[in-house]
């Protein structure tokens, strides 16, 4: 098509943002555009941008220097911020880069293509607000495309639970579900598109509570079971969950439902209560343990992993020993850890931090013990049989990598099967971040 222009989206952060810049590229796919994989034959460049991190923002204008040539090169390149940091700066990016043409909050990017035809007219576009329209409806439908095996689904958006150094409230908003005939329709659409599993994304995803069409509100839960009727769907996932919206229904599910995977991301940031209540996190270390408890007696298979902050202000050695001996504790099979980073507008911004050097020795002992953890689960697995829902091809000729329930990456030998089959592996081998396997 002569008219046909070409779009490119970088995403940063978490799985929300890639499901997020899925559903810009279907948005603009409306206006005209087809997908780029470099900046370079782009009529737009979109930023699908993160501001979980210390200096996200920085981070976003130093890539944006990087388009000045480019924009002087082609005058009619249209560049735009979406994304949290887009929320979060607003007109302060277009002021500190005049090269941006939009900038555009993860809960308006249904209006992306208004946006860019105003942009077409030579202004402006910012757009931050939290309209009431619901951005998923706005958008046209997911084009039929065959899709990979699995796929992400954002069921909830939002929180309500303002943790100390968390900027989410301030960047999504208040949490909102999505109602349940609409999730139901869009997961059918992509199983129908060759989807096997489907991992259903919220910032507190166990606190969902859409409406049905009779105005009930359906748990988590009572969507998983819903879920599992589906034809063709074989695996369900669920991140990232809280703590405390962990519901018995949701635990049952664990053990009950085939469909649903032996994972669970449970982060618990810290070890000591006094941390924990500083971090606004509204459990203690004990009720943490005993729900990991209960989840395990329900699934005792369970692969669990966490999010830790270490060196949050007035963590003292003996607050980060109580983290290391949770972590001792429940054993991890993966977990994400990160030094304190104060977010600008959050109550712990305001508190003076611990020394770099402290945070930094403190991480790494902590990595360490994650690490070490992670690799005796990996190596617990040899021997064992596991499914592996085969999702790409491996660098060498008849190798395919897949994941297990346990969403270990596994890699095979299986020259007659193809990309989305779940084939019986027997695990023969564990490397540093994945495993070796078998055909049965």
């Amino acid at each position: 098509m002569a008219n046909e222009k070409k779009l490119f989206i970088k995403t940063y952060g978490c799985q929300m943002n890639v499901y997020d810049s899925e559903r810009m590229v279907e948005a603009m796919g409306g206006a005209g555009y087809t997908t780029t994989d470099t900046p370079d034959d782009a009529d737009m460049i979109l930023l699908n941008t993160c501001h979980i991190r210390e200096k996200a923002a920085e981070k976003v204008y130093s890539e944006l220097g990087r388009f000045k040539g480019l924009k002087a090169e082609k005058p009619d390149l249209k560049i735009g911020v979406a994304g949290c940091v887009a929320q979060a700066e607003g007109e302060e990016i277009m002021r500190r880069q005049p090269i941006v043409d939009l900038v555009v909050g993860p809960q308006a990017y249904h209006r992306l293509p208004e946006m860019e035809a105003k942009t077409q007219q030579g202004a402006k576009a910012l757009d931050t607000d939290f309209p009431e329209e619901d951005k998923f409806e706005k958008l046209k439908g997911r084009p039929k495309a065959k899709r990979g095996p699995a796929a992400f689904l954002t069921v909830q958006e939002g929180c309500d639970k303002f943790c100390a150094f968390c900027v989410v409230p301030y960047t999504r908003g208040a949490e909102v579900s999505r109602p349940v005939e609409r999730i139901l329709t869009e997961a059918r659409d992509l199983v129908e598109r060759g989807v096997r599993e489907i991992t259903l994304l919220g910032q507190n995803v166990n606190a969902y509570h859409g409406l049905s069409g009779g105005g009930d509100s359906w748990s988590l839960a009572k969507l998983i079971w819903e879920l599992d009727k589906v034809d063709g769907l074989e695996r369900i996932r669920f991140t990232t969950s809280h703590p405390n919206d962990m519901m018995d229904d949701l635990i049952e599910a664990h053990g009950t439902c085939k469909k649903l995977m032996p994972y669970l991301h449970l982060p618990v940031q810290s070890g000591s209560n006094k941390i924990l209540k500083r971090m606004n996190r509204s459990h203690d270390r004990d009720s943490y343990l005993k729900l990991v408890e209960r989840i395990r007696e329900a699934r005792p298979d369970i692969l669990l992993s966490g999010d830790f902050i270490v060196g949050f202000p007035e963590e003292t050695e003996q607050d980060f020993q109580d983290t290391m001996d949770l972590i001792e504790e429940v054993k991890y099979g993966q977990a994400f850890s990160f030094k304190y980073s104060p977010r600008p507008g959050t109550p712990a911004a305001e508190r003076a931090v611990i020394d770099d050097a402290t945070a930094s020795e403190r991480l790494y002992r902590l990595q360490a013990l994650i690490t070490q953890q992670q690799r005796e689960i990996q190596d617990s697995m040899v021997g064992r049989e596991v499914s592996v829902l085969l999702e790409k091809n491996g660098r060498l000729e008849g190798q395919m990598v897949g994941k297990s329930e346990y969403l270990h990456s596994v890699h095979l030998t299986a020259e007659d099967a193809q990309i989305g089959d779940l084939v019986r592996v027997k695990i023969v081998k564990s490397r540093t971040n994945s495993l070796a396997g078998e055909l049965v």
